[in-house]
């Protein structure tokens, strides 16, 4: 029971390096503007042109590398929890039509809700 935090650990930081370091090599294929949906597509368009996706994904990858790592955990989890937050906002609002059912979001959704119960107790060190 105590390496499944470790392990949680491991794949969400996975995950978003992954796809972080996508953004910069394209080595995944990623769905055309038709599949996405027109608002989806324009939005991705439109933060992508401004420089700021890659302002994000460069995010991604260092908080992706600090979940990884037990000993910095709780700090990637700080700096990933508004991405998760906008990663469940662009399914609810933009995208719309129960897409925030989609597995990798509830992958990405419990995996960090998970890592943030587990380290619960350092983190209400901060409320304080």
């Amino acid at each position: 029971m105590k390496h499944i935090p470790n392990i949680a650990g491991a794949l969400l930081g996975l995950a978003f390096i992954t796809f972080g370091l996508n953004n910069f090599l394209n080595f995944l294929t990623m769905p055309s503007g038709g599949e996405a949906g027109p608002h989806t597509a324009g939005f991705f368009i439109s933060i992508g042109k401004s420089g700021y996706l890659d302002f994000i994904k460069v995010f991604e990858i260092i908080g992706g590398l600090l979940v990884a790592i037990p000993k910095t955990r709780n700090f990637g989890l700080l700096v990933l929890g508004p991405i998760v937050i906008n990663i469940i906002a662009i399914n609810v609002i933009i995208k719309g039509h129960g897409a925030v059912f989609a597995p990798p979001v509830i992958v990405v959704s419990v995996l960090s809700a998970y890592l943030l119960y587990v380290g619960r107790k350092k983190f209400l060190g901060l409320l304080n």
